[in-house]
């Protein structure tokens, strides 16, 4: 069992990235608007659809961890400035280590005028339907800039298996590419 934290700021193309790994590896994706788009509607951008988003995902945690797969990725935005999420991170990975599952972080980073120009692709627009109002997202995407830290600083990172990559010049087939590689994943 592997699982891979695919993790950077928004439209800097974590979920795209991770739907090329799927193609060339056993992996299957998980990513985050998956939970956010099933709950929102529902419950709006409340304290309670996160908690409930959590909950919900640490479950999908635990059964796919026991369900003898080969591995998932996981895709999120992480709020290095936020010790709700390091927790949290920290949670979904015990899931995992406590099934004997390798785990693999994935960082992204690319520059805002590249993500701008993603957070307007056919693909990301098709997946995330909370996205589909360009002007909402783009607003969302420069005031996260604002208050959070959406990339970790050198030497935060300390997991064995981690990988950075910025990749604002790279397709998300290269990226997927390097990431197999470096970590030898089938």
């Amino acid at each position: 069992m592997k699982f891979l934290l695919l993790f950077g700021p928004q439209a800097v193309g974590k979920m795209t990235v991770g739907q090329e790994l799927t193609k060339i590896t056993d992996l299957k994706l998980f990513h985050n608007h998956m939970t956010i788009d099933l709950l929102v509607p529902l419950f709006g951008f409340t304290r309670e659809m996160w908690q409930l988003c959590h909950m919900f995902r640490e479950e999908i945690f635990r059964t796919y961890a026991k369900s003898g797969q080969c591995g998932i990725i996981f895709t999120t935005v992480w709020k290095f400035d936020d010790p709700e999420k390091w927790n949290y991170i920290q949670r979904a990975c015990d899931v995992f280590r406590s099934s004997g599952a390798d785990i693999y972080f994935v960082e992204l980073e690319a520059s805002v005028e590249e993500r701008l120009k993603r957070n307007r692709t056919a693909n990301r627009l098709k997946q995330k339907q909370l996205k589909r109002d360009i002007v909402a997202s783009e607003h969302e995407l420069l005031d996260a800039m604002e208050k959070y830290r959406l990339n970790s600083t050198e030497g935060e990172i300390t997991e064995k298996n981690y990988l950075r990559i910025n990749n604002t010049e790279l397709s998300a087939e290269e990226a997927a590419r390097m990431i197999k590689q470096k970590f030898r994943l089938e």
